[in-house]
């Protein structure tokens, strides 16, 4: 099930897949001032435990909110994430799972992107110093193309992004996560 908050706009639309309130808060900036009107998808079902998913969702809203543009919720649901990432389970972090859930996500973007008549589509997960921009940007690439849509391949961390998202969140109050969201990423202390 998809949630989602409708408002108006006459501008061209983006789809803004979102990992967290935290690392969206520039990107919508930048797009927005781009001259976008921005649709963002929080759709991550990899986040564990669901209290987890639900602190990040809650910070998605808030920026929403602050920036006055629509948010789309998709379905939570772990099993889809763990069904994608099986046999991937031992892989190092930024390693062969973390490249199939960023899979996941962006194709699920792309599919939300065409099921609404958006040509184009990005992610906030390109804001981290912590994700290989060049992989996520082939990954967005290449299902924009099966998809028949264009994958916005802009590096939300040049001119200081990393900072100006980082300082929007603090501002802003949001929650902030350490760490990147699936059970695999947790640190064991």
């Amino acid at each position: 099930m998809v949630e989602n908050q409708n408002i108006n706009c006459s501008k061209q639309k983006i789809l803004l897949h979102a990992c967290c309130g935290i690392c969206s808060g520039y990107p919508i900036s930048l797009l927005k001032d781009m001259g976008y009107s921005v649709i963002v998808y929080f759709y991550n079902p990899n986040i564990y435990p669901e209290e987890e998913y639900q602190k990040r969702l809650d910070a998605e809203k808030t920026l929403c909110n602050y920036y006055n543009c629509e948010l789309i919720i998709g379905e939570y649901n772990p099993e889809i994430y763990y069904n994608y990432v099986q046999g991937y389970e031992q892989e190092p972090e930024k390693g062969a799972r973390c490249d199939k859930c960023f899979e996941l996500r962006l194709r699920e973007t792309a599919k939300l992107a065409q099921n609404m008549n958006i040509t184009t589509f990005t992610t906030s997960m390109v804001i981290s110093p912590h994700k290989n921009y060049e992989k996520l940007t082939n990954i967005g690439e290449q299902i924009a193309k099966e998809y028949g849509l264009t994958y916005l391949s802009t590096n939300f961390r040049k001119q200081d992004g990393f900072l100006k998202t980082n300082n929007i969140s603090k501002a802003l109050n949001l929650y902030r996560q350490n760490y990147c969201g699936c059970k695999f990423a947790i640190k064991k202390s």
